[in-house]
């Protein structure tokens, strides 16, 4: 039987102007830079130093996300020093999803109540039946949860030991900071690729604002439509879903079923072919060769066979 949630799961907001305000803002202004991007398109073919402003920081936000805030802080998936757990927190408050505590307090309540009453973003509860009712629940899924604090983690009880963790406290309470050096750097690489102050503008334009419009997006997804279409390989006791297509843009995060079922394995992808579409998992390994990552979690194939799905 599964617990009903309680006051002591949510959080509490202290400013719920100011954060939708805040969240608003992230959200609108990378789609208003993406006017710009066709501008820039039309008026002056793009340069190769954007593309690569854009891929790196895409990879190393995205990576932030994906094995720092997600498979290590989140799920212990692994082990590592205080420099490589200060670097990944850092890459990932980079990516502009949130502090890194009310992240992991968030999607650590997702897990505890995934599909039911309690979750913050499922596109199943609450919605109503219907085209209209899925229509409703996707969009809560993929973005209106953010605009609402009714089912937000309790940092206190979903994320105590990073309250605890003097490097990812100090990262948490200097957010801005993180933000600011994320969108610094992107300007910075393009004047140094590109040579003047334009490129270093569209080096801020690509690496700054259409990354993060991507790649909110693309996490935005696992959220909405990885509990909502594909595969389900695994029995799990919620909506969880593979949705292939969308694991290389996510870093293998779209193996979303495999990972329901599996929460704590560094890898997402389960099968061979899968793993190959899963970018973290790949750093993990090599990260762990290194040994700069240790105690890495793997899920047994003897494991995965006692959890399959009965046949349809």
């Amino acid at each position: 039987m599964h617990s009903a949630p309680s006051a002591q799961d949510i959080e509490p907001c202290a400013n719920e102007t100011a954060d939708r305000i805040a969240t608003g803002l992230v959200t609108v202004i990378p789609i208003l830079a993406l006017g710009l991007v066709v501008w820039q398109a039309w008026a002056d073919f793009l340069h190769w130093h954007d593309f690569v402003v854009f891929s790196i920081f895409y990879v190393i936000t995205g990576l932030g996300i994906t094995v720092g805030f997600h498979r290590h802080l989140t799920h212990r998936a692994f082990v590592t020093s205080r420099p490589v757990r200060a670097a990944l927190t850092a890459l990932g408050t980079a990516a502009i999803e949130g502090p890194v505590i009310a992240w992991v307090a968030d999607h650590r309540k997702h897990h505890a109540f995934a599909d039911r009453e309690g979750d913050p973003h499922s596109p199943h509860v609450g919605h109503g039946g219907g085209l209209r009712g899925a229509l409703r629940g996707l969009m809560h899924a993929h973005v209106g949860w953010l605009f609402l604090h009714t089912q937000r983690g309790a940092k206190a009880r979903y994320a105590p030991d990073l309250i605890a963790d003097p490097v990812v406290r100090f990262i948490d309470r200097t957010t801005l900071l993180w933000i600011a050096l994320g969108l610094l750097a992107p300007f910075g690489l393009g004047f140094a690729l590109g040579g003047d102050l334009q490129a270093g503008l569209t080096g801020l334009l690509w690496g700054g604002a259409v990354r993060i419009l991507l790649l909110h997006h693309v996490t935005y997804s696992i959220n909405s439509l990885c509990h909502f279409f594909g595969r389900r390989p695994f029995a799990t006791d919620d909506e969880s879903r593979n949705l292939a297509w969308l694991a290389p843009l996510s870093f293998g995060e779209a193996w979303h079923n495999n990972h329901h079922a599996f929460p704590t394995s560094a890898a997402h992808g389960l099968r061979w072919w899968q793993r190959a579409m899963d970018p973290s998992a790949l750093v993990i390994t090599a990260l762990e060769r290194m040994g700069l990552v240790w105690d890495v979690v793997k899920v047994s194939p003897e494991r995965q066979s006692a959890k399959l799905a009965p046949a349809a």
